[in-house]
């Protein structure tokens, strides 16, 4: 529900980022990026290129068969209490897996891991096999430990209650189901760092996509055979051991999928637990700062968890609490793993440089340079879930087990979370410029800050809205802490930058993004509402409301935005 953590680079759907020098291709303001007269170059660059393209192109995928999985979960499951009984357990691995070790695999580890490669006489392979062996035991008595305590973990997010035993007792037989997830996980982030090391990027890409498609098949054959309920009390053992054993199944085939790539690109595992003196300790001391930063984004996620469960549980069936919560917030992220992300790719490396070299101006243009681009797409898109969040829900989810009443919540939600998404995707741009001074303590503390407004502001939620509105309630007070950690973040960066951060000319860009597409999102509204009076089949309506709705805004921001003169536009495709 929550994003886990700001550090972490990758999920089983989302972009891995990939250290490289591959430019935008031109600067925002029309200026050509200059090549360092590498005679390597031109071959680095056409290599980056077309490992951009692969990644990017499993991406989408990843994505595109991520929304239809979504979308076939929530017709088979509904919006209720059931379909929150599986999607607290199904969320518990990954959170659990951060905690563990994926915060640290990310920010320290492979970090380490690439040194190892690049400084020690073997190439880094001994590095490599005392890591996996490391992250593979940990995360084996992890999980062996997480699967024994699974009542106590789900009585964190749940309840037992009298009025949720029915629900506790379904998601306890859940989580032991899925949480093996854990070790899974691990396989695939370390078998895919290993291969990132080598600039094997495409396979980490594109397996999640067969988890993806195992999960299209089992939520088929749940609606399509078996005739699944949409009461926690209605499941029967087959249906339980079909959802629990597919779910773990995808992400077990996503891992194990990585293994003929990685002895391909030569990696060979042997167990080693000669740990002592290697360099691991102290990469593992210098993670704290990650770890502290993934719990306090947990406490906020459980926090959330409990509040929008307890909304299930006052109303199991009007798709008020956690799946909807959910669903809205997969719909809202698409942007941001598309876009943000993939800026990423080119951004971190060349900070790090930067500063490496004592180029603050350059670090500052890098930033300012994608915080700008990345609001061409953003920006809009915000301005897109505010005006049409009911209509992409009612065409995503309102189908199988959800109606259009189940499903209006969710697309407040989405509307609710709708403009959040601007401070979010400048609040993940903004933490790289601390991560390439190599500072992990200043994005724990703007962690902190942020899980103390969401908890603060949802609480307030949960105590005084009604609980149809709660949940709804909550999904904006995420889009305010975002905001108000995004200006935080900025202010200390522009003090990290000497007190500059090209505030005026981003405030300019953003300026005219945002007048262009709150114009285009109010004429893009008014289409969709005139759509409703259509005489067209009932199933189509939200089609043609979005298909109309989004097309008007998407015109009218274009040309409004060029009438405003926003150079940045230029970054888009046909457009410059």
């Amino acid at each position: 529900m929550v994003e886990g953590t700001t550090t972490r680079t990758v999920t089983s759907s989302d972009g891995q980022q990939v250290d490289g020098e591959r430019a935008y291709g031109e600067r925002a303001d029309g200026d050509a990026v200059s090549a360092a007269p590498d005679k390597a170059a031109p071959d680095k660059g056409a290599g980056l290129a077309r490992a951009s393209l692969l990644m990017a192109a499993g991406t989408m995928v990843s994505r595109v068969t991520g929304l239809i999985r979504t979308t076939l979960q929530t017709s088979a499951l509904g919006a209720g209490l059931l379909a929150s009984s599986y999607g607290i357990a199904n969320a518990v691995p990954m959170s659990i897996y951060t905690l563990l070790i994926g915060g640290a695999l990310n920010a320290v580890l492979v970090p380490q891991l690439v040194r190892a490669r690049a400084e020690h006489a073997d190439g880094g392979r001994a590095f490599e096999q005392r890591l996996v062996t490391l992250v593979l035991s940990v995360l084996a008595v992890g999980t062996a430990l997480a699967v024994w305590a699974a009542p106590g973990i789900v009585e964190i997010f749940l309840p037992d209650a009298p009025k949720s035993h029915a629900a506790f007792e379904l998601t306890v037989v859940f989580a032991r189901f899925l949480l093996p997830q854990i070790f899974f996980y691990g396989l695939f982030f370390i078998f895919g760092q290993v291969l990132n090391a080598r600039s094997k990027f495409g396979a980490m890409m594109w397996t999640p996509v067969l988890n993806n498609l195992v999960l299209i098949a089992m939520f088929g054959l749940y609606m399509g055979l078996l005739a699944g309920p949409d009461r926690v009390q209605d499941i029967t053992p087959g249906q339980i051991d079909l959802l629990g054993l597919a779910t773990t199944g995808g992400i077990a085939l996503q891992g194990l999928a990585l293994i003929p790539f990685v002895r391909a690109a030569g990696f060979r595992f042997r167990p080693r637990f000669d740990w002592r003196g290697h360099g691991l300790r102290k990469s593992i001391v210098a993670a704290r700062w990650t770890l502290l930063l993934v719990l306090a984004n947990l406490a906020a996620m459980t926090v959330v968890s409990r509040f929008a469960a307890a909304a299930d549980l006052q109303l199991p069936h009007a798709g008020v609490g956690y799946a909807a919560y959910g669903q809205a917030q997969n719909i809202w992220n698409l942007p941001q793993s598309l876009v943000t992300v993939s800026l990423v790719t080119a951004l971190l490396p060349r900070m790090s440089r930067a500063v490496a070299e004592n180029r603050p101006d350059d670090l500052r243009d890098e930033l300012s340079r994608a915080l700008r681009v990345s609001g061409v797409l953003i920006v809009p898109a915000a301005f897109l879930f505010l005006a049409l969040g009911p209509q992409i829900a009612q065409l995503l989810y309102g189908h199988g087990a959800v109606d259009a009443t189940t499903v209006a919540p969710t697309g407040h939600m989405l509307q609710a979370f709708g403009l959040g998404l601007i401070p979010f995707s400048g609040q993940y741009l903004l933490l790289r410029g601390f991560y390439a001074f190599e500072d992990t303590r200043t994005p724990f503390w703007m962690a902190v800050g942020m899980a103390a407004v969401n908890i603060a502001l949802a609480a307030a939620c949960h105590a005084f809205l009604p609980v149809r509105w709660a949940v709804t309630g909550m999904a904006a007070a995420y889009a305010v802490a975002y905001g108000i950690g995004m200006l935080a973040t900025a202010l200390l960066l522009r003090r990290r930058l000497s007190g500059r951060l090209d505030g005026r000319r981003l405030c300019r860009t953003y300026g005219k993004l945002t007048a262009s597409a709150a114009a285009a999102g109010a004429l893009g509204w008014l289409v969709a509402r005139a759509c409703t009076g259509v005489p067209v089949p009932a199933g189509w309506t939200p089609a043609l409301a979005l298909a109309a709705g989004g097309g008007t805004l998407a015109l009218v921001f274009v040309a409004l935005a060029r009438l405003l003169r926003t150079r940045e536009l230029r970054s888009l495709p046909g457009l410059r």
